[in-house]
C-alpha cells in the first residue's frame, strides 16, 4: 500500500491495524506481556575460573560455543544459563555490585525423579568439598530436599517432590497441571 505517511490515510490504515490487532487479541482471551518463559538466568560471578570450574567438572555442565572469555552459557534443558563477572552484571543492570555475597532472596532448585538421586548427589557434592547449606532430609511441604552452595553462595536446592513438580518426561522437564 503507497500513501505519505504524515497523510491522513497512513493515520487510518495505521488505527485499522491496531484495532484489527486488538480485536484478535480480545478473541482469544488475556494477552501475556510476556510469554510464561524465562530465557536466560545469569548468574553474576566474583571468579569466571572458580565458577567455570564448579559447573564445568564437578556439576558436568559443558559450557556452549556461544560462550566467550567473559561469559560461560550452558544449554540447561530448553533455556540458558550463564556466568558473568558480578561487577560487568551490575552496571549492565545500573546497580551497584554488592560489596559481600548474601542471600539474594532466590533460589536454583534441580528436580529430580527418585528419591535416591538426592542422596547420590549430595554424596558427590560433599566428596568435591562443596558447601552444604542444608543437609538432604524429609522436607515439611511432604518431599525430600537439601540446599548447596556454589562458589559465590547462590543457593541450590536439589529436590525430590512427590507431587506436581517434579520432572515427567526423559528430558526432566517439569510439566504443571492446567
Amino acid at each position: 500500500m503507497a500513501f505519505k505517511l504524515n497523510s491522513p490515510t497512513a493515520y487510518t490504515y495505521i488505527a485499522n491495524q491496531i484495532e484489527i490487532g486488538a480485536n484478535t487479541m480480545a478473541d482469544s482471551g488475556p494477552a501475556s506481556l510476556l510469554e510464561p518463559r524465562i530465557s536466560l538466568i545469569t548468574l553474576g560471578v566474583r571468579s569466571l575460573e572458580t565458577s567455570l570450574a564448579f559447573y564445568r567438572d564437578i556439576l558436568g555442565w559443558q559450557p556452549s560455543s556461544a560462550s566467550s572469555e567473559d561469559m560461560f552459557v550452558f544449554q540447561v534443558g530448553k533455556m540458558a544459563f550463564s556466568l558473568y563477572p558480578l561487577d560487568k552484571l551490575a552496571e549492565d543492570a545500573c546497580l551497584p555490585p554488592p560489596a559481600s555475597p548474601a542471600f539474594g532472596g532466590i533460589t536454583l532448585a534441580y528436580c529430580v525423579r527418585e528419591k535416591a538421586e538426592v542422596d547420590s548427589i549430595f554424596a558427590t557434592l560433599e566428596k568435591h568439598g562443596t558447601t552444604i547449606l542444608k543437609p538432604a532430609q524429609e522436607v515439611f511441604w511432604g518431599g525430600y530436599s537439601g540446599y548447596f552452595a556454589d562458589p559465590d553462595g547462590y543457593p541450590w536446592e536439589v529436590a525430590w517432590n512427590p507431587f506436581d513438580i517434579r520432572p515427567r518426561n526423559e528430558a526432566g522437564d517439569i510439566i504443571l497441571p492446567q
